[in-house]
């Protein structure tokens, strides 16, 4: 199934490859960005009054990893997931509750002793559920912030815009609510209908009320795991489950307790019998009133039903002058005439006579001088009578093909502006198919680039588009490189940070003297360094620092800047994320290019 992940960028990578390994298809769209805090000032002194620590989410482990290098500390964590992250981190003792915040009351209670000093809650700014252990007393250290995003991730509104979304998982209320105002506001609610929603709890399902997904479950239980059952349990696409129902997830007082909505009873058809019978009948209804109407067709709809018919005569040919009895000066004029006609039928059957000047022809010209010299030629009386009434009708006859001229020029204009406009419409619609067809391709090689994964197959899709454009063929050289195994994704670089941040100061401390070399040896393995935007100074640790921080902040770009400044002898250890953090920045910007000139040819296509 396409399952649409709303975590944020980091969990929501970790959850794409527990979705592949089930060979489902994750389109990551991330509702919030987090960023870790600086602790208070008193943070240290609560650290070392509490007897142990409560952490609530991946993210407060995080958090508390960076807040302080105390990791004998013992450490209760609501889930397995938040509770792997943490050893995973270097803390030594760590017990999962396997459950939600009133799991990890009970579980505080059942192996702590009120008396021996207070707890501290590692949060971010909002909580969904605070553990409240009866007797304890319970400080709260606020070390990070998940902060909304303020329009749904392109992804996902491309994902939804092309109904290309199976399931939508959501872990938390705030993630729920958050994503219904934001599709709301996207004027995409409706493609919601084929989607069925995943909710890690009761309380996280309730606020998903609001949209017409065709189900709403809430996991049996409040963990990463049983989402993933969930999923599994879900009838593949285009399959409705028989024991589905209308009826929006109602929150039961018990935590545990797990109320499901699911999709309405598929209604019975005319099964296939009943479906050919009714398309004979509708077809021989067509039939006969096709067959009632035709006398009342028009003519050309009947010719083509009743077949071709004979083809139409020739036109007859036109008549030709006569002027073999006058003279040689009239039998000149004649032979002029006739080759005179010759080229207006010629004007009149071609386009490549549109650009004539309008002006008579030099040819008529020399016809008018030579009737002027027949006109004053001396002649015999007895002739000059017919003589003149012949010049009469040639004037007439010039005057004529003078008119026949110009309306053969008007006709050749008036269909070259014709081609011109329909050449002109059928450009801009070209135009438009084109750019949005830029578009697609563009967010869902944006997708991958977020995800990590290759885009190959999409940018293929790109290849006969970008013929003739010179910056949609710039984009795709720059992307062509790494189509085949994609780029690091932002998450990924941000995981790897600290480890190269550890290895670049080992470097730095580094050099010929055997006690310099021993503290660098032992720097790459137990690390103390300043971390935040606002550590001051040029040294490695204070511009790692502000690189981190940056990463931390979504600017990667930022922090490459920072990274490639560092001084020489620290290159070797941060070559490797520099190269991939790199790489990264140049899909994303060959993206953008695409983006915006999409953009421009559905302008030009106005």
């Amino acid at each position: 199934m396409r399952v649409l992940i709303t975590r944020p960028e980091r969990e929501a990578t970790t959850l794409a490859q527990a979705l592949r390994a089930r060979r489902h298809e994750p389109v990551i769209a991330p509702l919030f960005r987090v960023e870790i805090l600086h602790p208070p000032e008193d943070f240290a002194a609560q650290l070392t009054a509490a007897q142990a620590i409560l952490i609530t989410s991946v993210n407060g482990a995080r958090a508390l990893a960076e807040a302080t290098e105390q990791r004998s500390k013992p450490v209760f964590a609501v889930g397995d997931t938040t509770a792997a992250t943490a050893e995973g981190l270097g803390f030594t003792t760590v017990v999962s509750a396997a459950g939600d915040a009133a799991a990890l009351s009970e579980l505080v209670r059942a192996r702590l002793d009120d008396t021996a000093g207070p707890l501290l809650h590692v949060s971010g700014t909002e909580v969904a559920g605070e553990p409240a252990p009866e007797g304890f007393e319970l400080r709260r250290a606020v070390l990070y912030e998940a902060r909304e995003v303020s329009a749904l991730p392109e992804p996902a509104r491309a994902a939804l815009a092309a109904r290309a979304v199976d399931v939508a998982l959501f872990f938390s209320p705030r993630a729920s609510a958050l994503f219904g105002r934001l599709v709301t506001e996207a004027g995409l609610a409706e493609a919601c209908r084929p989607v069925a929603a995943i909710a890690i709890s009761a309380a996280a399902a309730e606020p998903l009320a609001a949209l017409p997904f065709c189900a709403t479950v809430a996991a049996e239980r409040p963990t990463r795991q049983a989402v993933l059952d969930e999923i599994d349990r879900l009838p593949p696409p285009g399959v409705q489950s028989p024991d589905m129902t209308e009826s929006p997830v109602t929150p039961s007082p018990e935590p545990k307790t797990v109320d499901a909505a699911v999709v309405a009873t598929p209604r019975r058809g005319l099964g296939v019998l009943g479906a050919f019978v009714t398309g004979l009948i509708a077809a021989a209804i067509v039939l006969g009133a096709a067959l009632l109407s035709l006398p009342y067709w028009p003519p050309e709809a009947r010719s083509l039903w009743r077949g071709p018919s004979a083809a139409p005569a020739p036109p007859a040919p036109a008549p030709v002058l006569d002027t073999a009895a006058l003279d040689a000066a009239k039998r000149e004029l004649t032979a002029r005439l006739d080759d005179l006609d010759k080229r207006v039928r010629a004007a009149a059957a071609t386009a490549a006579q549109a650009d004539r000047p309008t002006s008579s022809d030099p040819a008529i010209a020399e016809l008018r001088r030579k009737l002027e010299a027949v006109e004053n030629r001396p002649a015999p009386e007895a002739d000059a009578s017919a003589l003149r009434s012949e010049i009469v009708a040639l004037r007439a006859a010039l005057q004529s093909l003078d008119q026949t001229v110009a309306g053969q020029k008007a006709a050749v204009d008036k269909a070259a502006q014709a081609a011109e406009a329909s050449v002109s419409g059928e450009q801009k619609a070209v135009t438009a198919a084109r750019g949005s067809a830029v578009i697609g391709i563009a967010a869902r090689i944006s997708a991958a680039i977020t995800a990590g994964q290759p885009f190959a197959a999409d940018l293929a899709l790109l290849q006969p588009l970008a013929q003739g454009d010179a910056r949609l063929g710039e984009a795709l050289g720059a992307l062509q490189p790494h189509a085949a195994k994609g780029v690091a994704s932002r998450a990924s670089l941000a995981a790897a940070f600290p480890a190269m941040a550890k290895a670049a100061m080992a470097e730095d401390l580094a050099d010929d003297s055997f006690w310099q070399r021993l503290l660098g040896k032992l720097k790459s393995v137990v690390s103390l360094r300043r971390v935040g935007a606002d550590v001051p100074g040029d040294s490695v640790e204070a511009k790692l620092a502000r690189a981190e921080a940056a990463v931390a902040a979504g600017d990667l770009a930022k922090a490459a800047e920072i990274v490639k400044s560092l001084p020489a002898q620290v290159q070797h250890a941060t070559a490797d994320w520099l190269a991939r953090a790199e790489a990264h920045l140049a899909a994303q910007r060959a993206v953008d290019q695409l983006a915006g000139q999409a953009a421009s040819l559905l302008g030009s296509a106005r």
